[in-house]
């Protein structure tokens, strides 16, 4: 039986619950992906198979959040936490930040958003980094919590923070400047840039110089999701997208994009494929593309 962080959120499960038998039947549920345990779908997430504590956070803006959200949902402020995370990984000033939404390493987080994923991806990654080792995200997000036809919430619910929390760290998640520049001496890395095609080749600025990193292969961020429902595209359709740019989801790979968020998103389609060792350059192009001294190609498009 599924545990819920609060008694309001408990109550609420058991309407929707009610609620799911009558609705129309969703989409299918996920399959054929080598982690498949990464995604909830819609009509799941108030009834996912586990005895763990399950807490769901909304990632949208705060004006959206009241409006209505999930029953039990947790506001949780993305652009805050991108900030945070690109300032820095100090992990008392992490569990600051952390605490107050009442969860515990051990929870089983479910995220959504309303921007393609963009924003769950980043808060996915950031909570995978600080030692969340069940942390999902909704597939298709908000648009696809509506299309159940399932009741919202406008009232916020009580949360307890958590108390001595202690994070633990896991820094083979996170990708640097410095060890990117040692391993391009080396053995080039598999290297992903989540970006557009003008952001890779450079024809479109964002920084002072334009470009890619040597030897990266480019798998646009939005090709892994389906444009109309915004869920991600089945393992057949992601397999053959990485194979396309040269991409092994089973070998170390480390993404980028401009700064971090897209480049969760890539990182999250690879480890739902399988992947392993996958890292995010967080500080991405936004770090690499201003600094004169760093290495940078000019790919031709390939259209």
């Amino acid at each position: 039986m599924t545990a819920f962080r609060n008694k309001e959120y408990a109550m609420s499960s058991i309407l929707l619950s009610l609620a799911f038998v009558l609705a129309a039947p969703a989409d299918k549920p996920s399959s054929g992906y080598a982690k498949p345990e990464l995604l909830v779908e819609a009509p799941d997430l108030m009834k996912l198979p586990t005895k763990r504590m399950i807490r769901v956070l909304d990632a949208r803006g705060r004006g959206k959040y009241l409006e209505g959200h999930a029953p039990g949902a947790v506001w949780i402020d993305a652009a805050a936490w991108a900030h945070a995370f690109a300032v820095g990984q100090d992990a008392a000033k992490w569990e600051q930040i952390i605490a107050p939404l009442g969860i515990f390493s051990n929870d089983t987080i479910v995220i959504y958003d309303d921007n393609q994923s963009k924003d769950a991806a980043r808060i996915w990654y950031i909570l995978r980094y600080w030692g969340f080792d069940d942390v999902r995200l909704l597939n298709g997000g908000w648009k696809a919590w509506q299309a159940t036809g399932a009741e919202s919430q406008k009232d916020t619910p009580a949360v307890q923070p958590t108390k001595d929390l202690k994070l633990k760290p896991e820094p083979e998640r996170l990708a640097t400047k410095a060890q990117l520049l040692e391993l391009l001496k080396s053995k080039p890395p598999q290297i992903v840039d989540a970006r557009s095609e003008g952001e890779f080749c450079g024809t479109e600025e964002t920084a002072k110089r334009n470009g890619s990193i040597p030897g990266a292969a480019h798998v646009e961020w939005s090709d892994t999701l389906d444009a109309k429902t915004g869920r991600f595209k089945s393992a057949d359709e992601l397999g053959k997208l990485f194979e396309k740019a040269g991409v092994d989801p089973s070998k170390p790979a480390v993404t980028y994009c401009q700064s971090g968020g897209r480049a969760a998103v890539l990182a999250f389609a690879l480890e739902l494929m399988g992947g392993k060792d996958v890292r995010n350059y967080y500080r991405s192009w936004s770090e690499w593309g201003n600094d004169p001294a760093t290495p940078i190609v000019k790919p031709k498009p390939e259209k």
